[in-house]
């Protein structure tokens, strides 16, 4: 598989095509969500964490995605934390054997990063970050409000402003809000940080559900989001098209291929939620499919073969 685009990068009508996912195993469903991957041809595909599930098969996982996807396909992946401290795989066998295939990155590959796509004028900024995961020696690493790690975080979404590349989408392994089975592990002035500087989308995996917020920001009537709480203020549009500026989309896309998690509608944080799917709801394993323009980023669930939930939604000009 090569899938590449037909604009030439940054000529009007260029485009940037990926998908997303984490949670994945090596089970029959996995295989299925690539095989979807596959069909979908897109550019370049980001893995969200928690690869394996098991010690010393990473060069098998890396083989059934690269039987798939081709030898040479950009599969981006960033750390779990069934591989970030070694226990269920290993992150650093596994960029290893999927190294990075993006150009221009810069940081830590597969525990903090950031890339511009196209490298040339381009349409997004992907920043890959690692809060709220135990790494070697368990322990999460630093990020702290004003730490090293907050300090690159925020400049890199700020970089992206400044270079004016027209969208910043954020991945992290643990999300913050959710219906599923986990708290806010990335801590609420991360997410905060996240929601102040408008962040566009933020995908994560770890909650092995498909689950998608409406958009949400900060501003007189939400100062600043916490978690468990739900706040109709912190809301800034509440149907499937948004308008760029207005707040930031998290997106969880732990549907990978490992086994799902219950979905939750009577969770606190319910209100802040547009769509969700887990074991006991509209169960499907998929992926996230996003194209972005130099004006709108559309994006739908796509389910694997025999599963039959969908989404969808679109953040256009102001």
């Amino acid at each position: 598989m090569t899938g590449c685009q037909s604009s030439a990068p940054g000529a009007p009508g260029a485009s940037v095509h990926f998908t997303a996912q984490g949670d994945i195993g090596l089970g029959a469903e996995a295989r299925q969500v690539l095989n979807t991957v596959a069909g979908l041809r897109p550019q370049f595909n980001l893995a969200l964490g928690d690869l394996t599930y098991e010690a010393g098969i990473d060069r098998e996982f890396c083989d059934m995605v690269k039987d798939r996807l081709g030898k040479d396909f950009p599969y981006e992946v960033l750390t779990g934390n069934q591989e970030s401290d070694g226990h269920d795989g290993d992150i650093e066998n596994i960029v290893r054997c999927l190294p990075n295939r993006l150009p221009g990155l810069q940081g830590d590959y597969g525990t903090q990063w950031y890339v511009d796509v196209p490298e040339k004028n381009p349409l997004v900024r992907f920043v890959m970050v690692s809060p709220g995961i135990n790494f070697q020696g368990g322990q999460p690493l630093d990020y702290a409000k004003q730490s090293d790690r907050w300090n690159w975080t925020s400049s890199a979404i700020d970089g992206a402003a400044a270079a004016n590349i027209p969208w910043t989408v954020v991945s992290m392994h643990a999300p913050c809000l959710s219906v599923g089975k986990y708290e806010c592990k990335v801590g609420k002035d991360f997410v905060n940080m996240l929601l102040d500087k408008k962040v566009d989308l933020v995908l994560n995996g770890d909650d092995h559900v498909y689950q998608r917020t409406h958009q949400l920001g900060l501003g007189p009537v939400c100062p600043e989001l916490v978690p468990n709480v739900f706040s109709a203020g912190c809301v800034t549009d509440s149907d499937p098209s948004m308008a760029k500026g207005d707040g930031t989309v998290f997106a969880t896309v732990g549907v990978g291929g490992a086994g799902l998690y219950d979905v939750h509608g009577n969770d606190s944080e319910a209100g802040y939620f547009a769509a969700w799917s887990g074991k006991n709801r509209d169960a499907a394993f998929g992926t996230l499919d996003v194209t972005v323009t130099a004006d709108q980023l559309s994006a739908r669930f796509v389910p694997a073969m025999g599963f039959n939930f969908t989404d969808a939604f679109t953040i256009g000009p102001p």
